[in-house]
C-alpha cells in the first residue's frame, strides 16, 4: 500500500509558507510489521523512534489492564529489531510511568521517555537502565494528588526542575537539553547535559516567545531549538537561549471536505487566526533529520494526506539549507504512527 505525504519549503525561506501545489513525499507502509509476543498487545502508539542500529523504539499508551477505567498507567516502552521481532520491553514497571507522550534516541543511541503523565522526563543507556529523571509525580500518598487543570485563567507560576505535563525532549550540539513544558506550563526548559537547571523561556498567550500548548521540539547543527506552539499553529525557533528568531506556519492547501477518523470535523472559517489542535497545519510533532543537509518534518492532525480511506497525520517538510535534496544515512527509516510522531531517524 502506497501513501503520500505534503511536502513544503526550505527552513531558510520567510516565515509564513503558502503554495499551490507542493509536491508529495512516497513511502511505503508496512503492514504487520512489528511481531508481538502472543501475550502483549499495543495501545494508542505515541512515540516511535529508531537507534543507529535501526531498533524500532515503540511508546504504547499500553502495559496495563488492571483499572481504573480512568487514570489508569498507560505508558509502555518496547524495542524491535529492524525486521519488527520483539527483543525486550524497556523501564518495565517503572515509577515515572503513567502516561505515554513521546520517545526519542539521542546521538549515543540512549533512550529518553517523556511522561505526560507523570511529569516526568527519564533517561535511559541502550541497555535500559535509568541514568537521569527530570521532573518529579505527585505522590500517591498525598491528599492533594489529583491530574492537573489545563486551560486554568490564571497559570500557576513555574517552578524550576519541575513539569506540569511535558511533552518532549531535544538536544543541542553540545549536548544541552531542551525540554518542552507543556500542556499546562507554556515553556521550554534549557538543563546542562550532566542534568543541571539552566533556565527556561515563555508564558502563555500568542507573541514572540509565548505558546498555547507547546507539543513538540527538536534542534538543528547550528543549534537552533524549534518549538511546536500547537494550538498557536505555528514553528517558533529560537536560539540556543531562548532568543525568538522567526515563526514557521504550514499554509498550503487542503481537502477541506476531508473528515476526521474520531471526532467532529474541526471549524475552518476562521482556522489560520484562531488556531486550535486540530486547525490544518498545527504541529503535533517534529523532527529534523542528522547533517549535513537538514530536513525538519512538521505533523498535523487534521486534515491528513492518506490516499487510503483512513485519515492519517500529514507531514511537512521543509529543507534546512539550500540544497536540493536531504542526505540520508545508510540503512535510516522513518515510521509513521500517531500525528504526534511524525518521523524518525538515526542520530537526529
Amino acid at each position: 500500500m502506497r501513501m503520500w505525504l505534503v511536502a513544503l519549503l526550505a527552513l531558510v525561506s520567510p516565515a509564513a509558507f503558502a503554495q499551490d501545489a507542493p509536491p508529495a513525499i512516497p513511502f511505503d507502509s508496512v503492514p504487520n510489521l512489528l511481531k508481538l509476543p502472543d501475550d502483549m498487545h499495543l495501545g494508542e502508539v505515541a512515540g516511535v523512534a529508531t537507534n543507529s542500529k535501526g531498533h524500532i523504539f515503540v511508546y504504547s499508551r499500553g502495559g496495563s489492564t488492571a483499572g481504573p477505567a480512568y487514570g489508569n498507567t498507560a505508558s509502555q516502552i518496547l524495542e524491535f529489531m529492524p525486521n519488527g521481532k520483539f527483543l525486550r520491553e524497556v523501564g518495565k514497571n517503572l515509577y515515572a510511568w503513567a502516561f505515554a507522550h513521546t520517545v526519542r534516541i539521542d546521538r549515543d543511541d540512549n533512550i529518553w521517555a517523556t511522561d505526560k503523565g507523570s511529569d516526568m522526563v527519564v533517561k535511559f543507556n541502550p541497555q535500559g537502565r535509568v541514568m537521569m529523571v527530570f521532573g518529579r509525580k505527585s505522590e500517591a500518598s498525598d491528599a492533594e494528588a489529583k491530574p492537573h487543570e489545563r486551560n486554568l485563567e490564571r497559570p500557576l507560576p513555574h517552578q524550576d526542575g519541575r513539569f506540569r505535563q511535558p511533552t518532549d525532549v531535544a538536544w543541542g550540539p553540545d549536548g544541552t537539553i531542551y525540554i518542552s513544558d507543556g500542556y499546562v506550563n507554556s515553556r521550554v526548559a534549557k538543563i546542562s547535559k550532566d542534568g543541571d537547571w539552566i533556565k527556561s523561556w515563555g508564558q502563555r498567550g500568542k507573541g514572540p516567545g509565548e505558546f498555547n500548548l507547546v507539543h513538540s521540539i527538536a534542534t538543528d547543527a547550528k543549534g537552533n531549538v524549534y518549538v511546536g506552539d500547537r494550538n498557536n499553529r505555528r514553528i517558533q525557533v529560537f536560539d540556543g537561549d531562548g532568543n525568538f528568531l522567526r515563526e514557521m506556519k504550514i499554509d498550503v492547501p487542503f481537502d477541506e471536505n476531508a473528515k476526521p477518523a474520531i471526532g467532529n470535523k474541526p471549524d475552518l472559517t476562521n482556522y489560520k487566526q484562531t488556531g486550535g489542535s486540530f486547525a490544518p497545519g498545527a504541529p503535533w510533532a517534529l523532527c529534523i533529520t542528522p547533517p549535513p543537509n537538514q530536513v525538519l518534518y512538521s505533523s498535523d492532525s487534521y486534515p491528513g494526506a492518506s490516499t487510503n480511506s483512513r485519515s492519517t497525520a500529514r507531514c511537512s517538510a521543509f529543507w534546512a539549507s539550500r540544497a536540493s535534496s536531504p542526505s540520508s544515512s545508510a540503512g535510516s527509516t522513518r515510521w509513521h504512527a500517531h500525528p504526534r510522531t511524525c518521523c524518525s531517524s538515526p542520530k537526529s
